[in-house]
């Protein structure tokens, strides 16, 4: 394998796992349920879309990269899905997302 095809797989990978610890970090720090989801989300399709590309040029042209290829598509398109409907179930039972400043306090959050 070449050293530039090296150090861009391991690039790839080690920004997949910043976005990785990002996202943890971000669960840990945010205040509610609606922004520590989208921290999830992130992590989800940011983290792990470059570790799989990073572990693809790793591989070279065989069965694995195709393998990963589709692991990364499961995730592009389901992660994305399983958001929203997390989203829109803790919506529907009445979860309301916390705003921000005494305006939206006195309004309420379904007023809008």
């Amino acid at each position: 394998m070449s050293g530039a095809l090296d150090a861009a797989s391991w690039l790839l990978i080690s920004a997949g796992g910043f976005f990785c610890v990002v996202g943890a970090l971000g669960l840990l720090r945010m205040p509610d349920f609606y922004t520590r989801m989208h921290a999830a989300s992130v992590t989800d399709t940011l983290g792990a879309g470059f570790m799989l590309a990073g572990l693809a040029l790793q591989a070279g042209f065989t069965l694995v990269t195709a393998k990963l290829v589709l692991v990364g598509l499961l995730i592009f398109f389901a992660s994305p899905t399983a958001t929203h409907a997390l989203a829109k179930a803790a919506m529907t039972r009445g979860l309301a997302p916390r705003l921000a400043g005494p305006r939206a306090e006195e309004e309420g959050p379904w007023k809008r």
